[in-house]
């Protein structure tokens, strides 16, 4: 007896999917008002959760994440290219990569100006107390007076073995290869919007299929359930079917919530405000349309990346750029000679000239002179004075200006070991550079054959997906 009812419970439970709805059942439910999914699923859901002992605050998660998906449906819409476009203007990797860009042309047109003499003026204003030197006369004077002095000086470099031309060109290298990293970058932000929004409308399709499947789930318990009052099913089949309706909501919320850390990845892409309403829209996309890789293989394609990729060209560049910083460096190991300019003026109040002598009364002298042995004269001076005045400041600093010209010749003989250190040192840096681009080499090959991989796998199961209803269909 107990056999047989088994057996009866598994022919009935097999014929839940086969048994069609009665005539008068179909009446009966196109005559009851039909009851939104959502509702139904959290009807159906509450007791599920008292079933396996899932809290209750669990049911309120799902309605948060329902009302979320249903008001992300009046949010504004955003496209591939328009998402592209705006995480290549807000990016923040962008922004320091372009301002790494920005850096190398000022330090390349800063070493192209050090081709031009330097010109270097100082001037300074100031009083002096007690005994010091007149700048003006080289004499010692006693008191205070007021002074003015300005200088100025310039150098060339008439010849260093090149060190300034070859600093130029390492300068110049190391734009490009800051032009290269940007662009690299640029195309890495745009696969990885590009990436995110294919990943984000995946979730988007996921949701909608769960949405769907909790839909059918929902649809075929309320169906059961009828048989079961009519007598037809037993109980065992509703019961698993609310099982099966738990299942499918757990994963329906399981796909909003990846629906909604792809939109928060993206954001984070596009340096978009977390709160900012944000809907994807689902391009056409036809894949007969895309390259045929039955012509190509991994090899032709690394070879054509190669000669784009602007990590291989940045490490390329930097490369040269470092042997140009070795010649560089080494130029410092030599002689240089140079040419030097200093001028200079200066004005002190204590300057002074004679603008006039006047006539006064003559000064007797401690002095005088014995004419025999009686007569003594004495010694009268002239009485006068002198009018002076303070030499203004433009004659001053006319007739006190000077110019200096030398030439210099600078022999490093010994300067802490400077030079040889930075011969050393440039040497490592090329070194760097050459194992930099073995390396950007070695993961430009290994994405490659990933990605043909990856591809040649989506294919195969693209069209094994469009057999598979043509074979259903000859069964």
């Amino acid at each position: 007896m107990r056999t047989s009812h088994r057996l009866l419970s598994c022919r009935y439970r097999w014929k839940v999917q086969t048994i069609p709805p009665s005539p008068k059942l179909k009446e009966r439910q196109v005559s009851q008002p039909k009851e939104c999914w959502r509702g139904q699923l959290i009807h159906y859901f509450c007791p599920m959760c008292q079933r396996f002992c899932l809290k209750a605050g669990f049911v309120s998660i799902l309605l948060v994440f329902l009302t979320g998906l249903v008001s992300a449906q009046t949010a504004d819409v955003w496209t591939l290219e328009r998402s592209v476009r705006y995480a290549l203007d807000h990016n923040i990797s962008v922004r320091q990569n372009e301002l790494n860009r920005r850096l190398a042309e000022l330090t390349l047109k800063q070493s192209q100006l050090s081709q031009i003499p330097s010109l270097n003026l100082n001037t300074a204003y100031g009083r002096s107390y007690g005994r010091s030197v007149d700048p003006t006369t080289n004499q010692f004077v006693a008191g205070s007076y007021d002074f003015l002095s300005a200088t100025g000086s310039a150098d060339v470099l008439l010849f260093g073995w090149f060190q300034k031309r070859r600093t130029i060109e390492r300068n110049r290298y190391s734009l490009e290869a800051a032009k290269a990293d940007l662009e690299q970058l640029q195309d890495d932000v745009s696969l990885n919007v590009a990436t995110g929004f294919l990943r984000a409308i995946l979730a988007k399709e996921q949701v909608r299929v769960n949405e769907k499947q909790v839909e059918l789930s929902v649809a075929q318990l309320n169906q059961t359930r009828q048989f079961v009052r009519a007598g037809r099913l037993p109980e065992l089949n509703a019961a698993q079917l609310e099982s099966q309706v738990a299942n499918d909501s757990a994963s329906l919320i399981n796909a909003i919530s990846n629906y909604n850390s792809a939109i928060l990845d993206i954001k984070a892409l596009l340096n978009l405000d977390f709160d900012v309403p944000f809907e994807l829209e689902t391009p056409q996309v036809s894949v007969q349309d895309q390259i045929n890789l039955g012509s190509m293989n991994p090899e032709m394609i690394y070879a054509e990346a190669s000669r784009h990729f602007g990590a291989i060209k940045a490490s390329e560049l930097r490369i040269i750029a470092a042997q140009k910083g070795v010649q560089a460096a080494k130029a410092g190991l030599y002689p240089s000679l140079g040419l030097n300019a200093q001028f200079g003026t200066n004005y002190a109040t204590t300057f002074t000239e004679i603008t006039g002598i006047t006539p006064g009364t003559p000064e007797l002298t401690p002095a005088f002179v014995q004419v025999g042995d009686s007569l003594i004269f004495p010694v009268y001076q002239p009485g006068f004075s002198y009018n002076t005045r303070r030499i203004p400041l433009g004659t001053q600093l006319d007739n006190n200006f000077r110019q200096t010209v030398s030439f210099g010749l600078n022999i490093p003989v010994f300067n802490g070991w400077q030079s040889q250190y930075n011969v050393r040192q440039a040497k490592i840096n090329q070194l760097t550079s050459e194992l930099n681009r073995d390396q950007a080499t070695l993961r430009l090959k290994q994405d490659v054959y990933k990605a043909y991989n990856e591809a040649v796998n989506a294919i195969q199961k693209y069209q094994a997906a469009q057999r598979a209803p043509q074979r259903a269909l000859h069964l």
